[in-house]
């Protein structure tokens, strides 16, 4: 399997970063895409892929968060330009990300990140990239946004997909992507479940976000990419499929997209 989305760079797991990467192999994770959020973060990001080179690979854009009440954030968009452009040595970006935009802290800064957002997929266009989408309390701004590109070749995945089946058919008809699915479709209740059961699964592939949206048992801890099996079995249940048929299907899609 494949987590499509992980932060192990962060430091949550400073401690035990070397036990993390070896559980998930252990759990069969083999690959783990690591998104950027920003500058402060980039030497984290490219040391731990340096480290372990055999089974992490970056990203690299601006976190729409990191563009708010943020008066660099044009210089952080030019460095992330150059990096894309300019690779640090022995690395190779497999998309522009995570990008998008997030009004859940604040709605202040939506000209900010929409024009942050605008850049970024041109800068995926330019560069053959796919785009790797964050959306938090701005389903129908994104939607709105990413139908102008149409039929312009854009690629992507939306990170934590989290909106209804109406959000999902409209995005897919919008160009090749793909949805993120993560812990959130483990929880009681969960919203997000009943919209998987109405999604294909060609158009999925598996996350943690860790160290954040941990699964079922362990919410409430902090998440990490062996628990994507948790993701895995939970979306197999829902399809009426074999936990094997869904990380068969959800690793060949990662791959397709981001050439992993």
């Amino acid at each position: 399997m494949i987590d499509t989305h992980t932060h192990i760079y962060t430091e949550e797991f400073d401690a035990d970063r070397d036990e993390v990467v070896r559980r998930a192999r252990e759990a069969g994770i083999d690959r783990l895409l690591l998104p950027a959020i920003d500058s402060e973060s980039h030497e984290r990001l490219f040391e731990t892929c340096r480290t372990y080179s055999d089974c992490c690979t970056p990203m690299m854009g601006l976190h729409p968060t990191s563009v708010n009440d943020n008066p660099r954030w044009r210089e952080e968009l030019r460095a992330v330009e150059r990096f894309l452009v300019s690779p640090p040595a022995g690395l190779r970006f497999c998309a522009v990300g995570e990008i998008g935009l997030d009004f859940y802290w604040s709605a202040d800064f939506r000209a900010e990140q929409t024009e942050a957002f605008r850049r970024q997929i041109e800068l995926a266009l330019e560069c053959g990239l796919p785009v790797a989408v964050h959306t938090r309390s701005a389903w129908p701004e994104t939607a709105a946004l990413v139908r102008e590109y149409a039929g312009r070749g854009l690629r992507g995945v939306f990170h934590a997909f989290s909106d209804t089946l109406e959000t999902y058919r409209t995005l897919r008809e919008c160009g090749d992507f793909v949805f993120g699915i993560g812990g959130v479709v483990t929880f009681r209740k969960s919203a997000l479940a009943e919209v998987v059961c109405g999604m294909e699964l060609c158009d999925m592939v598996l996350e943690t976000d860790c160290p954040y949206l941990t699964p079922v048992p362990y919410r409430g801890r902090r998440n990490e990419p062996a628990y994507v099996r948790f993701v895995c079995e939970k979306v197999a249940e829902l399809k009426g499929l074999s936990p094997e048929r869904v990380a068969a299907e959800t690793t060949k899609n990662a791959r397709r997209l981001f050439g992993v």
